[in-house]
């Protein structure tokens, strides 16, 4: 890496500058691993990895079952020194539940758990990002990027860091401006799910013409500790069913700790249509479903989270190259959601992209090597999984069934059109004129935490009140006016975080309240608004959530 420079136009403020070979956005199992394999094949090449998160991890979450084959050939020795919590799977089971009753289905073999753990991911990449850091990779958190850096050929040169600082004067800014440039040769994006810079390549580059309009899940996890003799370390539970309608996709999940711990989580896919729609509520429900509720009672929550992943798979998957980038991990798309497993995936990619770096030194072409590749030949052969639940759960799991038996060489491939897929947000339909915008009234609940207030302090999330505010609503009017009206303010529902909030003054009209001091970063909004009127960008290095052992 070069000494920081000083670089502005006249009359501008200074810039810092830092210039390396390889610049890596994101700090998750895409990019740590791409880190690593790169420094492991190439000693001279300078990397540094940028991380928004106050400490490697603290923004991570993930379900998180590992299969750890590409960890075992990244690093051999990894299980020498596991994280704390990462444990064997031993028994696995699939289940549907009605209001009142628990049925066991045969578990698909796809989520068979032999060989896999069950891990917390902010541990585990906090472990490989010393690794990297023994390589020689220079990992930064709390580095926010705003920005890509285009040079004068119009390819990517690296990233513009979000201005952390404050006026002369002293007082906050109003926006968040431009800070310091990292310059490199590559770029390799590695955001995960719905990244506000691999947003905006994508566009830019047009990486997702002619695919499928990708769809997301809104995942929400919690961490309990239970009286003692209730949990069976390594035991994996899945089920579907209620409390989602039938024609909405999505289950829970009870991962099974040592030391009277337990992982209990949901998984609402954002495609649903009903705007009323509640899925923080439709996780607490789950909660007290009579097969959980006995194991739960008594127990504390240490731990909470959400996060949106990408479900769209192979007919969604962009793009993966572009002059001067990569996209790799979640921010492509490479999540196989049949398996219920990303993190090898993301790992698989970011050593191919960090392989086919070594080789060619540039971008070019690496899309072409990953889809050759056995990660993307594992996306092919689930690629109708996921779509066959448009129709709903039975027709869903049939189609999976014989999507299974078929090995992917089913000769159809579901909605590969994408003059035929709607992105998530225009999927909610509106409301009809005589229903209530309100959610349906919830069962009653006495699990903590008892509203998404008192959950969003379990995530530990941290802003500076003074600074911009990142969430960005281009016109808030439409809120007031239309969105009332025709949808409800879903966005009222669908956060997992109560950001937004429609309130009344004192002259009784009504304006939209946005407590971005809440926001764990999950990027739902920027997702389901049925306006696409929201713009999730990131806030100052170092904000957001804390997650801990999820």
């Amino acid at each position: 890496m070069s000494e920081p420079a000083q670089t502005h136009a006249p009359g501008a403020l200074a810039r810092d500058v830092m210039d390396y070979d390889v610049v890596i956005v994101g700090a998750g199992p895409a990019g740590l691993a791409c880190a690593i394999r790169l420094r492991q094949l190439d000693a001279a090449r300078s990397i540094c990895v940028l991380e928004k998160g106050a400490t490697v991890g603290a923004h991570l979450l993930s379900g998180a079952l590992l299969d750890p084959g590409p960890l075992d050939e990244l690093l051999p020795d990894w299980r020498a020194t596991p994280p704390s919590i990462c444990e064997p799977v031993r028994r696995t089971e699939f289940r549907w539940l009605s209001s009142r009753h628990c049925l066991p289905l045969p578990t698909p073999p796809q989520q068979h758990g032999r060989g896999t753990f069950i891990v917390s991911l902010d541990q585990l990449m906090a472990q490989l990002a010393l690794r990297a850091e023994a390589l020689g990779v220079d990992v930064f958190p709390g580095f926010a990027v705003a920005e890509p850096r285009f040079d004068a050929d119009g390819a990517v040169a690296g990233v513009i860091l979000v201005d952390m600082g404050r006026r002369r004067d002293g007082t906050p800014k109003a926006s968040f401006t431009p800070g310091a440039e990292v310059r490199a040769p590559v770029t390799v994006i590695a955001e995960g799910c719905r990244g506000s810079l691999a947003k905006q390549l994508i566009a830019h580059f047009r990486l997702d013409e002619g695919r499928a309009a990708p769809t997301y899940g809104l995942g929400f996890k919690e961490l309990w500790q239970l009286p003692p003799g209730r949990t069976e370390p390594g035991r994996v539970q899945h089920t579907v069913g209620w409390p989602l309608p039938g024609g909405t996709y999505g289950g829970g999940f009870v991962y099974h700790l040592p030391r009277d711990q337990l992982y209990v989580g949901y998984f609402v896919g954002l495609d649903y249509r009903d705007p009323r729609l509640a899925p923080f509520e439709v996780f607490q429900r789950f909660k007290h479903h009579p097969f959980l509720r006995p194991l739960l009672d008594g127990g504390e929550p240490l731990g909470y989270g959400a996060r949106t992943v990408t479900t769209g798979g192979w007919q969604s998957l962009p793009r993966l190259e572009m002059p001067g980038a990569l996209l790799i991990g979640d921010a492509a798309g490479t999540l196989n959601v049949a398996r219920l497993k990303g993190v090898d995936q993301a790992m698989r990619c970011g050593m191919l992209a960090a392989e086919h770096l070594h080789r060619h030194g540039r971008s070019g072409g690496f899309d072409a090597s990953f889809r050759a590749s056995s990660a993307a030949r594992a996306l092919w052969r689930v690629r109708n999984v996921k779509p066959g639940f448009k129709h709903g759960l039975w027709p869903g799991l049939a189609n999976a069934a014989l999507e299974t038996l078929l090995r992917g060489h089913s000769p159809w491939t579901l909605r590969a059109d994408a003059a035929h897929s709607l992105p998530d947000f225009r999927m909610l339909e509106r409301l009809p004129v005589s229903a209530s915008p309100a959610s349906p009234p919830a069962a009653p609940r006495t699990l903590p935490p008892r509203d998404r207030t008192a959950a969003v302090f379990l995530a530990s999330t941290g802003h500076d009140e003074d600074q911009p505010v990142h969430l960005q609503v281009r016109d808030t009017r439409i809120c007031v006016e239309r969105c009332t009206l025709e949808y409800g303010n879903p966005c009222t529902r669908f956060c997992p975080a109560a950001v937004y909030d429609m309130i009344r003054g004192v002259d009784g009209a009504a304006r939209l309240q946005i407590n971005a001091a809440n926001c764990v970063h999950c990027k739902a909004c920027d997702i389901k608004d049925p306006y696409g009127i929201i713009n999730w960008t990131v806030p100052e290095g170092g904000s957001g959530p804390n997650y801990q052992n999820l």
